[in-house]
């Protein structure tokens, strides 16, 4: 049975289904996951390890976009 849970994302309510890992919650929202940085409670998250970053209640995420250029 699908939870739902509640989190922050940029200072922001937001709600997802549990289960749920950070890429499939990048994906949901709309956005490229490859042109994103993302700090994970505080920290910033390396890529390698979103795919075993499962969300939970109350996580605190602040999702940046990179921007590339001169």
């Amino acid at each position: 049975m699908n939870q739902t849970i509640e989190l922050q994302v940029n200072g922001e309510a937001h709600t997802c289904s549990a289960p749920t890992t950070l890429p499939q919650l990048l994906v949901q929202m709309g956005l490229n996951p490859r042109l994103l940085a993302v700090e994970y409670n505080g920290e910033i998250l390396h890529r390698q390890f979103w795919d075993q970053t499962e969300i939970k209640a109350n996580d605190r995420l602040e999702i940046v976009t990179i921007v590339g250029g001169g």
